[in-house]
């Protein structure tokens, strides 16, 4: 698209833990009204095959920035607190830096989440998760390895989680300007059954807990509005990363009793309702119709939302899916995918594509003519033809997926390969709250599973010892995947 007129704006909106049934255009069965990215997918695309890089946050996260597997990195896990370094090495090209080479503004608000080195008061770095290490943070000093250090502007967040993490606190840039003086005090907060999630950290003065997705949505519509004033003929990249619907569920106070489907019904109803307030902005300063926007999820719905939201409220995140956060099955990372840009993307569309969101990197790529390096963006694609309905065969012949745990899996066509036993995340077996959803393995000899989407969607029936050829060439290409670094071609 570069050099056929003015390159677009790019807004990227990354919802938490929210699942594909979670959102009434992918759920006819929802029990929570989420009209605009209803709104959204009418006015655009909706994927219904595409996946998050990782069923966790931070892989997923370092996936989308830098267009790679995190698997790759050998991390497990995820960050919280004090924990890093930055999981993005440096040196590596990202989607930002990418973008502000080719002339774009770029700022990042929300949840960073991929690692950042805080320093003690004696200069050292601390790079550990939990409570103690916060408790050692100097807060005069700066931070490394966030998000203005790997190719963003601006950055207005947090470092990990917002309401859930160790640290209660905003960073700004480089700093924390409001340092966290005590362990927040939950008494006050709301108690229900998604709000346990909420871990005794260290706080800062002002930062409110239910108010937290509205302070990221402020900041991103200040920047849209300064940007206008400022700079109106410069693009801008700007990752809108919500806090939203991780748990706890504390939705604002605006939003609370909104739904009929509890506090976490009405937090997804205050996710949507931001959307709705990034695209209204959109509209009003004259940016929509030279902007592609792009939602998606970090993984799928996390377990006690999922559990309890089945129970009370007769609503599925996961739906239609086996699995959930953290499961390698397709619960755990096939999410909801909605891009529009008026005039360019048809109204209305719906593709089957199989689709990661480590190919935005590869897609941004063409869309403002970067070149990648062969040591950039290694597991993206280019679905820009996709997305303008230019091209209908398969982007991807094969697709890769992979845990918290770092097992990986497989995909091509409809076969989908798991290379281990078991979800490869949740244990099922003995967990009181999960045994009633586990399927016994019809092939329990074997040592890794294999299933096809379009006969058995639901993942219950092991075809392993059936198809050992399907087998043995899926085991293949993941291993050749994994020895050469990449899983999209290299480049000219």
């Amino acid at each position: 698209m570069a050099g056929t007129g003015k390159l677009p704006n790019i807004v990227f909106i990354l919802a938490d833990d929210l699942g594909y049934g979670d959102v009434a255009c992918y759920n006819a069965q929802a029990k929570v009204p989420t009209p605009n990215l209803d709104r959204l997918a009418a006015e655009g695309m909706r994927f219904t095959d595409a996946h998050s890089p990782s069923t966790v946050c931070t892989p997923t996260r370092y996936s989308l920035l830098t267009g790679r597997m995190a698997f790759r990195t050998g991390k497990r896990g995820v960050f919280t607190g004090a924990g890093g370094p930055c999981l993005i090495e440096e040196g590596r090209l990202t989607l930002p830096q990418m973008l502000r080479d080719k002339g774009y503004a770029t700022a990042c608000f929300g949840k960073w989440h991929v690692g950042m080195t805080f320093f003690d008061a004696d200069g050292k770095p601390i790079h550990k998760d939990g409570l103690e290490a916060v408790k050692r943070i100097d807060f005069g000093r700066s931070i490394l390895g966030g998000p203005i250090h790997r190719g963003f502007d601006v950055f207005f967040g947090t470092a990990c989680c917002p309401t859930t993490d160790w640290l209660y606190a905003y960073i700004d840039g480089d700093r924390i300007p409001v340092a966290p003086t005590h362990i927040v005090d939950r008494g006050p907060l709301p108690d229900h059954p998604y709000s346990k999630d909420n871990r005794p950290g260290m706080i800062a003065p002002g930062f409110d807990l239910e108010e937290v997705d509205l302070v990221f949505l402020d900041k991103s519509k200040g920047f849209l509005e300064k940007h206008v004033e400022s700079k109106p003929d410069q693009p801008f990249f700007l990752f809108h990363s919500m806090q939203a619907v991780h748990l706890p569920s504390f939705a604002a106070d605006r939003f609370k009793g909104k739904t009929d489907a509890g506090p976490h019904g009405d937090f997804i109803f205050e996710m949507d309702y931001i959307v709705g307030e990034l695209t209204k902005t959109l509209e009003r300063l004259g940016l929509a119709e030279n902007t592609l926007v792009m939602f998606s999820s970090d993984n799928g719905p996390e377990v006690p939302t999922v559990l309890a939201m089945r129970a009370d409220h007769q609503h599925d995140g996961a739906r239609p899916w086996r699995g959930m956060k953290r499961d390698q099955w397709e619960g755990g990372h096939r999410v909801p995918f909605i891009a529009r840009w008026p005039g360019k993307i048809a109204a209305g569309s719906i593709t089957d594509q199989t689709v990661c969101l480590t190919d935005v990197m590869a897609t941004c790529a063409a869309l403002v003519g970067a070149a990648l390096p062969n040591d950039a963006a290694e597991d993206s694609y280019n679905i820009l033809d996709v997305l303008l309905g230019e091209d209908n065969e398969p982007v991807r012949r094969y697709t890769l997926h992979q845990t918290i745990s770092l097992a990986l899996a497989i995909r091509r066509g409809p076969w989908k390969y798991l290379d281990h036993k078991g979800s490869g995340g949740n244990r099922y077996k003995g967990n009181r709250r999960l045994e009633k959803y586990m399927i016994e393995d019809t092939a329990p000899q074997a040592p890794g599973q294999l299933y096809n989407l379009d006969t058995d969607p639901g993942e219950t029936n092991n075809l392993y010892f059936r198809h050992p050829e399907i087998v043995k060439e899926l085991k293949s290409q993941l291993e050749q995947y994994k020895d050469s670094g990449r899983s999209a071609p290299r480049r000219n």
